[in-house]
C-alpha cells in the first residue's frame, strides 16, 4: 500500500521514532493525525511540520486509558474522511532492576501503555479499516521482545505481547484488506529513557560510543517501508538482525551473552 494520499494515526507521534515516522508520512504525501500524551511535544511535531501543516492533525491522549483511545477514530474522520492505517510505536521502558525490585504500580505502568495501549489502538481502528480498500496495523515491539534483557524483563515480556498480539492479527486479518506487520527495533537514538520517567546508572566501564544506534530518521524509514511493502516481521538495526540471528541458533547462549554484557548496568 502505498501511503501517497493515504490517512494515518501515529502514536508517540511528539518525539523519537513517532515523531519521525509522522514526518516521514508527511513527506510522502500522507495525512497524519499524531497522537501523544505531551501537548508540547506534539506542539514541536507541529512546528516541525509546517509545511504541511494542512496533512497534520494533533491528538492529545493516554493511550493507557481505554476511553481516551476510543474517541480517536470519530476525531480522525471527522478531519479527513477515513483512516487507512494506524502506526503504534508508543511506549515505555522500566526502571533497570530486576522484577523482585519492580513495584507493582510501574509494571502495571509499564504493560497498560505498551501493551494495552497498542490493543486499545487495534480494537478501535480495525472496525473502520475493514471498510477500506486497503488498509494497514503496525506495531512496534522490540528485540526485547524476542529476548531477554536483565532489567528490562517487564518492558521486555509488555513487547513480546506485542508481537504475539501483531502476528494473531495478521493471521486474523490474512483475507481482509488489512496488512500488518511488526518491527523490532534495536537501539535507536531517542529520549525513551527520560519520556518514561527512568534513570540509568550507566558504569563507567560500559563504553557506549561503541554502541551502533539508528536514527528515529533511519527507523522511520524502515518503519513506513515495512507499510509499503506490506512486511511481517522488520528487524531495524544490525543489533536487532544480529540477536535474531543470534537467538535463531540458540536462545540461551543469545540469552547469557546480553546478561554477561549488562552486569554493570545492574550493578552486579
Amino acid at each position: 500500500m502505498q501511503v501517497n494520499e493515504k490517512v494515518f494515526v501515529v502514536t508517540g507521534g511528539g518525539n523519537g521514532i513517532g515523531r519521525a515516522v509522522v514526518l516521514n508520512l508527511l513527506d510522502k504525501g500522507a495525512k497524519v493525525v499524531a497522537v501523544d500524551i505531551n501537548p508540547d511535544a506534539l506542539a514541536d511535531t507541529k512546528s516541525l511540520a509546517a509545511n504541511s501543516s494542512d496533512r497534520l492533525r494533533v491528538f492529545i491522549a493516554n493511550i493507557s486509558k481505554r476511553d481516551e483511545v476510543e474517541k480517536i477514530p470519530s476525531f480522525v474522520i471527522s478531519e479527513f474522511g477515513a483512516v487507512d492505517g494506524i502506526v503504534n510505536v508508543a511506549g515505555i521502558i522500566q526502571p533497570f532492576v530486576t522484577v523482585n525490585d519492580m513495584d507493582y504500580d510501574r509494571i502495571e505502568r509499564v504493560f497498560n501503555v505498551n501493551f494495552y495501549g497498542t490493543l486499545y489502538m487495534c480494537k478501535a481502528f480495525i472496525p473502520h479499516l475493514m471498510s477500506r480498500p486497503q488498509a494497514h496495523i503496525l506495531n512496534v515491539s522490540s528485540m526485547g521482545g524476542f529476548v531477554p534483557v536483565p532489567g528490562q524483563t517487564i518492558y521486555g515480556a509488555s513487547k513480546a505481547a506485542v508481537k504475539l498480539l501483531t502476528e494473531g492479527l495478521k493471521s486474523e486479518l490474512m483475507d481482509t484488506n488489512i496488512g500488518v506487520s511488526v518491527v523490532f527495533p534495536g537501539g535507536v537514538a531517542t529520549e525513551i529513557t527520560k519520556n518514561s520517567g527512568v534513570e540509568t546508572r550507566f558504569s563507567a566501564n560500559v563504553d557506549t560510543s561503541k554502541i551502533k544506534v539508528l536514527t528515529p530518521q533511519e527507523a522511520a524509514d524502515i518503519i513506513v517501508n515495512a507499510i509499503e511493502s506490506n512486511l511481517y516481521h522488520v528487524y531495524a538495526g544490525s543489533d536487532s538482525k544480529m540477536l535474531n540471528f543470534m537467538n535463531r541458533l540458540s536462545p540461551k547462549r543469545a540469552a547469557l551473552m546480553i546478561a554477561e554484557q549488562l552486569k554493570s548496568l545492574m550493578g552486579y
